[in-house]
């Protein structure tokens, strides 16, 4: 069942308020702390609600980035998928996240209650902001997207809007709780808009909006001297390859240390 009062989504008194926590209080403390640097605004210019915003997820910095990015015409009323496990799981998080990103519930357990809620938003002119991955990003190599974002674009006919942020994982990795000093360089790449093509299924839909964020992230990347997604990859590997040879190790000198046994 869908969650009841879905107007309140698009309440203009919620606008005031998420006017007021935004552009009044999140956005100058996150551009205070950061460099954040805009691209592609121009793919902007004709995208109007409702619409489906998707980015890499590597950070708490990242729904900030993008509501503190877009335009006013098209954040107003731009609602974010939130871990219900998460986010929703006190009542203090809640109302703070419901303030400062017009947040709803996404439940990562399946609970049926949560279902529905993003179908009815778009179907009500609501626009939304989704992180396929599912969650953060520990290492800053982005994994496959989920084609849940795919799907809903299919099935309610709105546009995705496809966003890329390059370098929100060295300026606050997952564990850590505020950006460092020095005001690390940010980019936030606005994609075209994108639709499914006649035919093509929400998994076939959902891999080539992958595949344009990574190759909206990594042509960033390479422009700034930051690392690309074949960069995150390969230290990813790296590190699981050192790990799996000292295991290794580890067992070969218990295995050389082991007494003897009696015959």
């Amino acid at each position: 069942m869908a969650e009841d009062n879905t107007s309140k989504y698009s309440s203009a008194g919620g606008a005031t308020g998420r006017f007021v926590a935004q552009q009044l209080v999140m956005k100058p403390y996150i551009w205070s702390a950061l460099h954040v640097h805009e691209h592609g605004r121009r793919n902007l210019d004709t995208l109007k609600p409702p619409f489906i915003a998707v980015a890499n997820h590597s950070s708490h910095l990242d729904a900030p980035l993008v509501m503190g990015a877009l335009p006013r015409r098209l954040s107003r009323n731009l609602a974010a998928g939130a871990a219900a496990d998460y986010f929703f799981d006190k009542w203090y998080t809640a109302a703070a996240t419901r303030l400062f990103f017009n947040a709803f519930p996404v439940d990562r357990k399946g609970l049926r209650n949560r279902k529905g809620v993003a179908g009815v938003l778009l179907s009500e002119g609501v626009p939304l902001l989704l992180f396929p991955e599912g969650t953060r990003s520990r290492t800053g190599a982005m994994k496959n997207f989920t084609p849940g974002h795919a799907a809903l674009s299919i099935s309610r006919n709105v546009p995705v809007l496809p966003i890329a942020l390059v370098g929100a994982y060295a300026a606050m990795p997952y564990g850590t709780t505020r950006p460092p000093s020095g005001r690390p360089h940010v980019h936030v790449v606005f994609g075209r808009p994108l639709k499914a093509a006649p035919g093509e299924i929400a998994h076939q839909f959902a891999e080539r909006i992958y595949r344009y964020v990574v190759e909206l992230h990594d042509s960033t990347a390479r422009a700034y001297g930051m690392p690309t997604q074949a960069d995150f990859h390969r230290a990813v590997a790296l590190r699981k390859a050192a790990t799996e040879q000292a295991q290794l190790a580890q067992a070969e000198e218990a295995k050389n240390t082991e007494p003897p046994t009696d015959e």
